[in-house]
């Protein structure tokens, strides 16, 4: 599953701003918009944004 798109599925989901998600997630504000702007994550950076999700997800 692509990243952003996971992504933005829980922003509409959660109703949480971009900015909110990136501070959160990645301790970067502008992470979300960037990826809008094609920005690649490393791996290293995905592997650990899609287990802030998991565990947000899990406790859904």
């Amino acid at each position: 599953m692509n990243l952003l798109w996971r992504i933005e599925r829980y922003l509409n989901a959660t109703a949480t701003p971009p900015a909110r998600f990136g501070r959160d997630a990645a301790h970067d504000p502008r992470f979300v918009f960037d990826l809008r702007n094609g920005r690649t994550p490393r791996p290293e950076t995905e592997a650990r944004i899609a287990a802030w999700l998991d565990a947000r997800e899990a406790g859904r």
